[in-house]
């Protein structure tokens, strides 16, 4: 919005810095973070009241878990709502991109909250058929694909080498769409301890945020050798809002959490991430930086698929962070450590820009 006003009155001197997509990173994510500071508690006491039992702790899991019976769920409004409310403010209304994004990102979260809803007030781990919620997260991933495909090419870029692409065609609105939708659920899958999925996801967008801000400059993407976006810079002030909202979230999601992201953030953070990936051509990158997500989704496939015909577990307890806890890790330890592994991903992400 207010990119929008600065362009239109044509702003000069100091006014003019709301046109640099590096100081709107900045305000976008204070903005983001100051606002869910200030939202938080008043939100969580609704959740509190609205809930009643709260999130439902399964009997299966791990014992410590089940002292958590009583905290609210659907803590992912809080992100949405500072998130949205910073976009609009900082972002440039006119590009198609973030429109793109939110698109994915508050479509998911609908989705992610109808199913939080089913579960809280069922009293039940059921929530929505799987069938349905593929059906559509791919429909809402599906649209955005063909908003952002729409502006740019259809080449699958190879991390590593400069310039190697794979083109895909008609495909590639496949692909995306497949990106979004795994993007989302792997996070979602990872939400499962106090603060284990929203730090990895902060770290994640910042890494995005350089990855679209080099993207998006045609000198630094020719240096680089790597493929240049007009526009994809504009995804800096979208990543800046992820992580203002998620720091606000962490505040109150720190163990003991006061309330849990659920499906509603889980499910709306991992498509926005899938979606700039997508659309700053760095889909493969995506699953190095957010590996830790890939390992979280790739443990149940694993566990599911040897048990069916085995009968037997290959780990104590998928997703693979209950696994280390029923080793006898503390929760903080498997949260921090898994933060580290986060990090040093996050880091071998961003050397594939330049070892190329």
């Amino acid at each position: 919005m207010l990119y929008w006003i600065a362009d239109i009155l044509g702003f000069e001197g100091a006014l003019n810095l709301v046109r640099y997509q590096t100081f709107r990173f900045g305000a976008a994510l204070m903005t983001a973070l100051f606002l869910g500071l200030i939202i938080g508690p008043r939100m969580i006491n609704m959740l509190r009241v609205r809930q009643g039992k709260g999130q439902p702790i399964r009997e299966d899991g791990p014992q410590s878990h089940l002292a958590k019976r009583g905290t609210p769920t659907m803590g992912g409004l809080l992100i949405l709502v500072s998130l949205v409310v910073s976009l609009l403010i900082w972002m440039d209304l006119t590009n198609p991109f973030v429109w793109a994004c939110l698109a994915v990102t508050l479509g998911f979260g609908i989705i992610g909250f109808i199913d939080d809803y089913d579960k809280v007030t069922k009293n039940s781990h059921a929530g929505l058929s799987g069938r349905v919620r593929l059906l559509l997260e791919f429909a809402v991933a599906g649209l955005a694909s063909y908003i952002i495909v729409g502006q740019i090419n259809t080449n699958l870029y190879i991390p590593f080498f400069s310039f190697v692409e794979i083109p895909l065609g008609p495909f590639y609105y496949v692909f995306a769409a497949f990106v979004m939708v795994g993007a989302g659920n792997a996070v979602n899958l990872t939400d499962g301890l106090d603060g284990l999925a929203i730090m990895p996801v902060i770290i994640a967008s910042g890494t995005f945020a350089i990855i679209a801000y080099l993207v998006g400059r045609p000198d630094f993407s020719e240096y680089l050798g790597i493929p240049h976006v007009a526009g994809a810079g504009e995804l800096v002030v979208f990543c800046a809002a992820i992580m203002g909202g998620g720091l606000a979230f962490l505040w109150f999601n720190a163990p003991p959490a006061a309330v849990f992201m659920g499906d509603t953030g889980s499910l709306a953070l991992g498509g926005a991430l899938g979606a700039i990936a997508v659309a700053s051509h760095h889909e493969v990158v995506l699953a190095i930086v957010g590996g830790l997500f890939v390992l979280e989704a790739v443990s149940v496939i694993v566990q599911v698929f040897w048990f069916k015909r085995t009968g037997k577990r290959v780990f104590r307890m998928a997703p693979i962070h209950h696994h280390f806890e029923q080793l006898g890790w503390s929760e903080s330890k498997v949260v921090i450590r898994f933060w580290i592994i986060a990090i040093v991903l996050a880091l071998i992400g961003l050397s594939t820009l330049k070892l190329r």
